[in-house]
C-alpha cells in the first residue's frame, strides 16, 4: 500500500475517524493495528522482522535503565556497553542479510576469482523488506539515547513498539528520535480543524509533487540511465 495508491486514500480517512472517535485510552493502540496492518499490506510475514527489531531493542533500554539505577556497580558501563552492542549486532544483522547479502556474496566470489578459486556461490532468493533501514535505525537511535541517558527507557511496549512501526514514516522516513516521537505519542490529540487543514494541504502537496512531477520526471530518467 503505497501513500499514493486508493487503497490508501480509503485506509487514511478511516483511520483518523476512528482515533478521533475513540477514547484516549484506545488511541495508541488503534494507531499500532492500523500501522501494522499498513506494514503487512506489502508482505505479511516481514511484520516479524519490525516486531523483532522492536522487542530487542525494548528490552534493551529495560536492561539499560536497571543499570543506570546500579550506580554502585563498578562494571556497570562495560555492562551497558555489552546491551548496546548486542542490540546493535541483532538488528544490523538483519539488516545485512535482507539488504546486503548478495553484494557480499558477489563481492567474495570476485575476491576468490583473483586467487584462481572458482565458486559457484548462489544468491540468495530473499525480497527486501519495505522500510528496513529506517525503522532499524530508529529503533538502534533509541537504544543509543537510552544509553547516552538522553531519554528514558520507554516503558509501555505498545506505546515503543508504535514509536517503531508509526505508519507515516515508516516505509519513506524521515527517521524520528524518541525523545521527539515518544513525547508526542504519549500526548493527548484532540481534533483541531486549523491543524487538520494544515495538514491536508501538506498531504495536497506532496502528492503532487510525486504524482505530478517526480513520477513524470522519472520516465526520462529511467530512460536516460536505461541507455
Amino acid at each position: 500500500m503505497s501513500f499514493n495508491s486508493s487503497d490508501f486514500l480509503i485506509f487514511f480517512p478511516i483511520v483518523v475517524l476512528i482515533y478521533f472517535l475513540i477514547p484516549q485510552k484506545l488511541k495508541n493502540y488503534w494507531l499500532l493495528i492500523a500501522s501494522y496492518y499498513f506494514y503487512m499490506c506489502w508482505n505479511a510475514k516481514y511484520a516479524l522482522i519490525i516486531l523483532f527489531s522492536t522487542i530487542v531493542t525494548y528490552l534493551s533500554g529495560l536492561a539499560l535503565d536497571t543499570l543506570q539505577q546500579r550506580s554502585a556497580d563498578p562494571l556497570i558501563t562495560r555492562k551497558k556497553k555489552i546491551v548496546v552492542a548486542i542490540s546493535v549486532l541483532l538488528n544490523l544483522s538483519l539488516l545485512f542479510y535482507f539488504k546486503y547479502i548478495n553484494f557480499a556474496i558477489g563481492i567474495l566470489g570476485d575476491a576468490l576469482s583473483v586467487f584462481h578459486i572458482q565458486l559457484n556461490l548462489p544468491s540468495v532468493d530473499i525480497l527486501l523488506p519495505v522500510g528496513i533501514s529506517f525503522y532499524t535505525f530508529q529503533a538502534l537511535g533509541y537504544t543509543i539515547d537510552v544509553y547516552r541517558g538522553d531519554t528514558c527507557a520507554e516503558k509501555n511496549f505498545f506505546q515503543y513498539a508504535l514509536f517503531v512501526s508509526f505508519f507515516p514514516q515508516l516505509v519513506a522516513g524521515p527517521i524520528e528520535r524518541s525523545s521527539h516521537l515518544l513525547q508526542q505519542l504519549a500526548t493527548p490529540h484532540k481534533f483541531n480543524s486549523e491543524e487538520a487543514k494544515s495538514g491536508l494541504l501538506l498531504m495536497l502537496w506532496g502528492f503532487f509533487l510525486k504524482i505530478v512531477l517526480a513520477d513524470r520526471i522519472a520516465i526520462f530518467v529511467d530512460w536516460v540511465y536505461g541507455d
